[in-house]
């Protein structure tokens, strides 16, 4: 039986510019949260730290303490071995194989579970946001790099020794630019914030962009979202073509995906989609809907995440939830 003492639920993100964790009670309402940015290129040692931290912080917003704890969701960037809670060499993080589950069940002494950080946002947006009362939900977030997730018929899809969904690493340009992973032409290497915010510094840098020039020069730190957005509402054309691009390599990759799963629903997040939601989601679902056969083409939407930031921690907080009451009784 569950500690009736401990009733409250952790949803944690890790994302490759942020840590998000919240405290949820059992009506999954927020009651305590804490953000911070996530270092670059920190270690192993410091980065997992910073999550125990980030999460004692959330604790003592909401008046908590580890007492009550029920279990906690993370979800994390890149390839996950959900079965031992283990993160297997995320290409934006540079960590290698990390037992995340091991770690943070020493420090909190209750029921962890690791799951991808798109996977937990999806589960997220079928439990309580734009994905409910569906069966089959895709969600592809363009961000740092470019996250997939999929749950079906109520689970988050995934193969027997990993997570799943790689969207980012569908090779969508024989031979282009080299991606994080090690290889080439990668989606994430073409449409990613890292690849947009690349080829806008270069529009910036030839000229062509003189409202981005302004506000950010040719800075890949300073090239955010926001940014981006702001700069194609002031005119810059050339960033305007680039967004739109990318867009359209999504929509490309996605098209292969409706064809193999058939989602009734796919969901668009992360920054770029946030900052240019309607941009994004004509472009993804214009590309997609030319792509995929005739038969394919009224049988999905496209929309932007309902949730925002709060997606990937209720649907981590959900899902260990879902995990830990599934084990009562055996």
């Amino acid at each position: 039986m569950a500690d009736a003492g401990r009733n409250q639920w952790i949803g944690f993100d890790l994302g490759g510019t942020k840590m998000l964790a919240k405290v949820f009670n059992g009506d999954f309402k927020p009651i305590g949260s804490q953000r911070k940015k996530t270092k670059a290129h920190q270690g192993v040692k410091a980065g997992l730290a910073r999550i125990v931290e980030t999460i004692r912080n959330a604790l003592s917003d909401a008046g908590s303490d580890i007492s009550q704890i029920a279990g906690i969701g993370i979800g994390c960037p890149g390839p996950v071995d959900m079965e031992n809670g283990i993160v297997l060499d995320p290409p934006n993080l540079g960590w290698g194989e990390v037992s995340v589950r091991e770690h943070l069940q020493r420090e909190f002494d209750c029921p962890v579970v690791v799951v991808n950080d798109v996977d937990a946002g999806v589960y997220g947006e079928y439990c309580f946001g734009a994905a409910r009362g569906t069966r089959t939900a895709l969600g592809v977030f363009p961000g740092t790099g470019i996250g997939g997730g999929c749950v079906y018929d109520g689970a988050i899809l995934r193969g027997r020794h990993c997570s799943c969904f790689e969207i980012g690493h569908v090779p969508v340009m024989p031979n282009g630019p080299l991606c994080g992973c090690g290889k080439r032409g990668c989606l994430e290497a073409v449409a990613s914030r890292l690849a947009v915010a690349a080829n806008a510094a270069r529009s910036a840098y030839r000229g062509e962009a003189p409202a981005l020039q302004k506000a950010a020069g040719t800075d890949l730190s300073e090239i955010r979202s926001s940014v981006l957005a702001d700069s194609i509402k002031a005119g810059d054309a050339s960033i305007e073509n680039i967004v739109r691009e990318a867009a359209r390599q999504i929509g490309v990759a996605v098209a292969g995906v409706i064809h193999l799963m058939a989602p009734d629903i796919v969901i668009l997040g992360g920054g770029l989609v946030e900052a240019m939601p309607e941009l994004f989601v004509k472009g993804v679902q214009s590309a997609a809907k030319d792509r995929v056969m005739p038969a394919f083409r009224g049988t999905f939407k496209v929309v932007a995440t309902e949730l925002g930031d709060d997606a990937g921690v209720l649907g981590a907080a959900a899902w260990v939830k879902k995990n830990v009451k599934g084990m009562e009784g055996r």
